[in-house]
């Protein structure tokens, strides 16, 4: 992989036609350690967030040795980079060839349920395979409210009285059981851990069981930008929600329990940046190489703002319009779809004109995940830079979610 000292430097040495990811490694170090060091239990790297290699590897290679996995490809890509690491199966509805698999081939022995026949499922492999209950943890999911930008117990999570009856089902069979929720993906108020644990304390008190822990899912927020045309929304930062965490932990009584957490837009969304081309200016609308069906599907939805920075191509000498005026520009990707335009713009500098570079910071939350090869498009190249994208200037841009009608 090559390495160059920022994106600006790579994209006027590189002059890339197709998107390149700026991978930084120290960041993504930096901001595990900060989670690892305060958050009180196990940090399990949500592997959906982000799988490649590089960030697996990282992390295993830096004190994460538990992750929290989904699928077979996402035990294997685990497996591949960290051969010894724990792995938690945490979603609540599998497939039985996908059960028989973990606990198998993969020795997987911590799985969720929200439903009676999601044990049914699990109970017939462990039969069939020998395996004694007793080794196996059951984590039965909670189902939560809260707000964030995505809200997460519409699909999974058992009501609490129905949470009851999983857990004395599971103790009955002779599993181990505990308790898990999901409060959601970028929180955006403090109280949202509050009011899961009090919903899991009334389930605890009246289950009867004992629990060998509480997984409290993700839903850390990821530092993003702000809107130059919206009111500054103050998010809560990792260290006030941790305090409070630990605070709310310790009135309801989970302090002596093994806790679990599965963190994953704020640990690896400010390790990468994305260089993209602008392809082509038409007035007030800009055609770059990326789009919804690549790096851009999760901004698309409209739930957050990304910053970005102008990196103007040096061989264009004549520019039309101020460089210190940032206009808003509509954004439409490189696919043929007429669907592949941003539902908000990008707020760039007026002078940016075809050929020119923006990189857009802190991406590497779900943008590489959620990619596809849709029209033969599918960004994978990869430069490792030593500068993080809020080292240095200021942004001049946001890859911008204004709700205000974008120019045509």
């Amino acid at each position: 992989m090559q390495r160059f000292a920022s994106a600006r430097e790579a994209a006027l040495t590189l002059r890339p036609d197709q998107p390149v990811y700026c991978f930084r490694p120290h960041v993504l170090i930096k901001d595990a350690d900060r989670f690892m060091k305060m958050f009180p239990g196990e940090t399990a790297y949500a592997v959906k967030t982000n799988g490649e290699d590089l960030v697996l590897d990282t992390l295993a290679r830096n004190g994460v040795s538990t992750f929290d996995v989904a699928s077979p490809g996402e035990f294997a890509a685990v497996r591949k980079v960290a051969p010894n690491a724990q792995m938690l199966y945490m979603h609540p509805i599998k497939a039985q060839s996908d059960i028989r698999l973990a606990l198998e081939t993969y020795g997987i022995r911590v799985l969720a349920v929200d439903h009676e026949d999601e044990i049914a499922k699990i109970t017939r492999i462990v039969r069939a395979l020998d395996i004694d209950p007793a080794s196996i943890t059951l984590y039965v999911r909670l189902q939560t409210k809260g707000h964030a930008a995505y809200e997460l117990s519409k699909k999974f999570g058992a009501a609490p009285a129905h949470a009851i009856e999983l857990l004395q089902r599971s103790d009955k069979i002779g599993y181990k059981v505990g308790l898990c929720f999901h409060v959601g993906s970028q929180i955006e108020d403090p109280d949202t851990y509050e009011n899961a644990l009090r919903s899991a304390d009334w389930v605890r008190n009246r289950a009867g069981v004992p629990l060998a822990g509480l997984d409290i899912g993700g839903g850390f927020p990821a530092e993003y930008g702000n809107d130059p045309k919206r009111k500054h929304v103050e998010m809560p930062s990792l260290g006030q929600l941790m305090s409070r965490l630990r605070g709310d932990i310790k009135e309801y009584g989970f302090g002596d329990l093994p806790l679990v957490a599965e963190p994953g837009r704020v640990i690896v969304a400010r390790a990468f940046s994305l260089i993209v081309r602008v392809l082509l200016r038409k007035g007030r609308r800009l055609y770059i190489n990326d789009g919804i069906w690549a790096s851009l599907s999760d901004s698309w939805t409209g739930k957050i703002t990304l910053p970005a920075r102008f990196i103007p191509d040096p061989a264009k000498k004549l520019r039309h319009g101020d460089v210190e005026e940032i206009v808003p520009f509509r954004v439409c990707g490189a696919t043929c779809d007429s669907v592949d335009i941003l539902s908000r713009p990008f707020w760039l500098p007026a002078t940016v004109e075809t050929g020119d570079w923006i990189e857009i910071g802190h991406i590497g939350a779900y943008s590489l995940s959620l990619r596809t090869r849709f029209n033969g498009f599918y960004p994978d190249t990869f430069v490792e830079v030593g500068t993080a994208f809020d080292e240095g200037s200021e942004p001049e841009g946001f890859a911008s979610l204004e709700t205000m009608a974008p120019p045509q």
